[in-house]
């Protein structure tokens, strides 16, 4: 059996017949994650408050069960847990910078209070791994290498979301160090796909999408020739999968990323070409945090220790989300919050 192979049997042995927690689980990876543990055989428990995610974007299937909450909540969190999980997926967050800048308090609760309280739980309950997802963004500050490699970390934060994600980080260092808790912290990079739907708080892709499917210009807050590694939920979620049980992953960190850049006025055409929009775009004032002028992810350590890699090229993740936009425009457009 080759590598890969014997690495895609582990994966689906890991998770049949057992029981999963994801919280975060009705938000566009959340609900791709879940669609994916359930079709390994996983029972899936999905913990979600639905501040910033929808019902009707979960999978619904017999082997998934939903539980409307905040991971703020320690009753939630106990009756939950009760249960025996063998893995937890920790993806709910106070999502994201401009969100954070806007409400540094609610930010620290739910990623900080929250995370450290998910964690204690899955001590208690003696879970086989928890996997914490945290953020490209976050962990790297202003100016880091590229491309960037997971040993290299930085405190030249400028949100509150990128504080308390490093935070996240440093609570699952302690519970691996000092309770023996196997934890893995997944670094994600501008994930995009289907089920993220477009707002104020919401990532570049979706917006854009929106907006070009509405006739209107595209925003460049910039120049347009910063560059970010968009990475597709589907190649996100398969990441997310190894780390949670390949053995060697315990204790570390991966960059799940595709390891191309793409510059944002790129990405603004390509949008507004395939949904055939001709208002072009329009230059707006940058963002004070957003002082990330490049952003490009090592993904060497992934690759050796997981097996993963970003398969999916940016015009098929493009097409499958525009795709997706269309399918469900109706309720894209009534739960859009701008």
């Amino acid at each position: 059996m080759s590598e890969g192979t014997e690495r895609q049997e582990t994966i689906r042995q890991g998770y049949k017949d057992r029981l999963v927690i994801v919280t975060g689980g009705a938000g566009a990876i959340g609900s791709t994650l879940t669609a994916a543990l359930a079709d390994e055989g996983a029972e899936v428990i999905v913990v979600d408050d639905l501040s910033s995610a929808y019902r009707w974007c979960l999978p619904q299937r017999s082997n998934v069960r939903f539980v409307e909450g905040s991971v703020v909540n320690d009753d939630v969190l106990a009756e939950v847990f009760r249960e025996k999980p063998s893995y937890v997926f920790h993806l709910a967050a106070l999502f994201a910078n401009q969100n954070s800048v806007d409400n540094p308090e609610r930010d620290l609760e739910v990623n900080g209070l929250g995370t450290l309280r998910v964690l204690q739980h899955a001590e208690r309950s003696r879970v086989d791994r928890v996997v914490f997802c945290s953020s490209g963004c976050a962990a790297y500050g202003s100016d880091p290498p590229r491309p960037v490699p997971e040993d290299y970390v930085s405190l030249d934060v400028h949100t509150p979301y990128q504080a308390t994600k490093l935070m996240g980080e440093l609570y699952c260092n302690y519970f691996t160090g000092h309770k023996k808790l196997s934890t893995v912290r997944a670094r994600l990079f501008n994930s995009y796909g289907p089920g993220e739907l477009p707002g104020s708080y919401r990532n570049v892709i979706p917006n854009f999408i929106y907006w070009a499917m509405r006739g209107e210009p595209l925003p460049i807050t910039g120049t347009g020739e910063e560059t970010r590694s968009f990475t597709y939920v589907g190649d996100i979620v398969d990441g997310l999968l190894r780390s949670g049980v390949v053995p060697a992953a315990s204790g570390e960190a991966f960059n799940l990323a595709s390891s191309r850049e793409t510059r944002i006025i790129d990405l603004a055409q390509n949008i507004n070409e395939m949904v055939g929009s001709r208002a072009g775009v329009r230059v707006v004032g940058r963002r004070s945090w957003d002082t990330q002028r490049r952003r490009q992810a090592s993904t060497e350590k992934a690759a050796r220790v997981l097996g993963f890699e970003a398969r999916t090229n940016l015009h098929d993740g493009l097409a499958a989300n525009v795709a997706w936009f269309r399918a469900n425009w109706a309720r894209i457009v009534s739960d859009a919050r701008f």
